[in-house]
């Protein structure tokens, strides 16, 4: 509690306002700081500035100054601990030496490793007088500390000054910055310098730069010196173990190194048990396939283990597993968790060429996994896939399968992620109504119009916008907002025909009558088009009971209909309708030719399930 009460009141003495003191109380204004105008405060405030609730903090006297002038530590002696003094004076500190204070209680939390407790207070130091930044003493404790945190690249850039570039005492704290920040060749290029501190300090406090620079040495495929590096932590140190079985392995000792590593299991903490288990099955797969037993600890220090580059190593060994069975979803897997939360590692470039070309091997035709399980994988994966044109194909491509099998929902889905996340400006047209088209086959023509209407926010060119139209229009009628269909369609130059489709489907015979039919010309036949639309209009005339109209038709057509398949359909329609057949008429009509004057869209219209109205 003690010690908690004493950071809480150094960083409430940092940053706490403090009220001015008013004339009754006779305490002296506090003196001011050289350079300063009296009457100023150090926000730019002006004398006359009267806030309410907000004082001006106390200006400290410079520090940096004082702080230059004392000798750069070299060795890790000159960090001292001021043990119990140090926080009583920390406490009684006032403003002319309260920065002192804070140094001499960061110094003290460096010596003891307490890094948390001493970048809050170099922290507050260098808010106060940001100056300290150009002193290289400050820099070295503050890129020390940052180190000591594995804040890496901050620690880096504290260290880097031109006095500290040959530092000892810097040069320890920048290998050991480098090792975690994963740059192994810099971290070595700092050992030399660094020898007089690390031979200065304890063996204990000694292992974790020791450790560091082995395990650079082992990044860069050095072995024997990582052993040398070794030589001054004791034989039973699992860590060093750990490092020790690996170089001994690379130097073609496998029964020492396995010996060393399993020494390692026997001693080490979870972690390095982890760790001694996965080189073990590194080892096995350098040799080889793994066996079964080796796939299962693979898969067990997958599921166990998360984070740093035990993970990773796993990560990168799974994929060499995948890659060698032929596993494509194996290797998607592992791969694409190593590219999302590690970023790839070193050969990112690599590793995303790898796994695009796996998923395009996945979405080949001669794949041979089942349709539904491939788009599912590639939906799990579709982050992976090339950008660009090549991107687009596998999509397409993929979607045309969906759409082949019967699969409308999934491969309406997949381009409408295409649609949404990847395709721009007028490239939306044509797709948005594909889109819609699929959603529409699948029942789902709510889906279907906001693949339209979201993307209504460009001028496309009017052929593109009458498609749109026409999607369109087939989801509002699908939705029975029929009214509201045709509204749509009024700007569409084929309108009158998709209504008469649509009005065909819905059996609204009234409005199929309305549609004028065909004339012939120049004696020539009637191809199936035509066919199908006067034995429609004949249907609805039939239907609406309209003999003399039905006469007429006879009288007009009969002569063109003979010879064709459907003139006995044509004979039937335009029958008296007293005469008719009721059987006569329904051969009739299943005889009317596939062929719609309406086109491509009347397939849409024609294979739209049909959907309950909510409105």
């Amino acid at each position: 509690m003690r010690f908690a009460s004493i950071v809480a009141l150094m960083l409430a003495s940092a940053s706490a306002p403090v009220p001015a003191p008013g004339p009754a109380t006779g305490t002296p204004a506090p003196a001011g700081v050289p350079g300063e105008t009296p009457g100023t405060t150090d926000t730019g405030g002006s004398p006359t500035d009267d806030s309410p609730g907000v004082a001006a903090r106390p200006a400290l006297p410079p520090f940096a100054p004082r702080l230059s002038e004392l000798p750069l530590l070299t060795r890790p002696q000159g960090w001292q601990s001021a043990g119990q003094a140090g926080w009583e004076a920390l406490i009684a500190a006032g403003p002319a030496n309260r920065q002192a204070a804070r140094w001499a209680y960061a110094n003290a939390q460096i010596a003891q490793g307490r890094a948390q407790e001493a970048i809050g207070a170099l922290d507050v130091m260098r808010q106060d007088e940001p100056d300290l930044m150009l002193v290289p003493a400050f820099r070295l404790a503050l890129g020390a500390t940052l180190a000591k945190l594995d804040r890496a690249t901050l620690a880096v850039d504290a260290l880097t000054n031109d006095a500290l570039t040959d530092n000892p005492e810097a040069c320890a704290w920048r290998m050991l910055a480098f090792a975690r920040g994963g740059l192994a060749g810099p971290a070595l290029g700092q050992v030399n310098c660094a020898v007089p501190a690390l031979n200065a300090r304890a063996a204990a406090t000694r292992a974790p730069f020791v450790l560091a620079a082995a395990r650079a040495a082992a990044d860069l495929g050095k072995p024997a010196l990582t052993i040398q590096l070794l030589e001054t932590l004791p034989d039973r140190d699992p860590a060093a173990n750990l490092l020790r079985g690996r170089a001994t392995v690379a130097l073609g000792d496998e029964p020492g190194g396995r010996l060393r590593l399993g020494r390692a299991r026997e001693s080490g903490d979870y972690g390095q048990r982890i760790d001694a288990d996965l080189s073990l099955v590194e080892l096995a797969a350098r040799k080889g396939d793994l066996n079964g037993a080796d796939k299962a600890t693979l898969r067990r220090i997958r599921f166990d283990w998360r984070g740093d580059d035990i993970e990773v190593r796993a990560l990168r060994l799974s994929i060499d597993a995948a890659r060698r069975a032929h596993d494509l979803a194996g290797t998607l897997e592992a791969g694409a968790t190593l590219f999302r939360y590690f970023s790839g590692g070193a050969d990112r470039t690599a590793l995303i060429t790898e796994l695009q070309q796996t998923l395009a091997q996945l979405l080949a035709p001669d794949s041979p996994l089942p349709l539904d399980r491939i788009a599912g994988l590639y939906w799990e994966y579709r982050d992976l896939a090339p950008a660009a044109a090549a991107g687009d194909l596998l999509v397409s491509q993929l979607a045309d399968r969906l759409q082949a099998a019967g699969l409308y929902e999934r491969a309406g889905e997949l381009l409408d992620h295409q649609l949404r996340v990847r395709t721009r400006d007028l490239a939306q047209g044509p797709l948005s109504a594909r889109v819609a088209s699929l959603f529409i086959l699948a029942a789902q023509p709510a889906r279907a119009l906001s693949a339209i209407r979201d993307t209504d926010t460009y001028a496309y060119p009017d052929e593109m916008l009458w498609d749109r139209h026409r999607v369109e229009a087939v989801a509002l009628d699908q939705l029975g907002r029929t009214t509201e269909a045709m509204a749509v369609l009024q700007t569409v130059p084929d309108a009158a025909t998709i209504r008469a489709e649509i009005a065909w489907k819905h059996r609204d015979w009234k409005t199929v009558a309305a549609d004028a039919p065909p004339s012939l010309t120049g004696g020539a036949r009637m191809n199936s088009v035509m066919q199908a639309r006067l034995l429609r209009y004949a249907t609805a005339l039939a239907m609406l009971g309209r003999e003399g109209d039905l006469a007429q038709l006879r009288a007009r057509y009969a002569a063109a209909f003979t010879g064709l398949p459907t003139a006995a359909a044509f004979s039937a329609l335009t029958d008296k309708v007293g005469a008719v057949d009721p059987a006569a008429l329904s051969a009739a009509m299943a005889a009317i030719p596939s062929a719609s004057p309406a086109g491509g869209i009347a397939d849409l219209i024609d294979a739209a399930p049909e959907i309950v109205s909510q409105s």
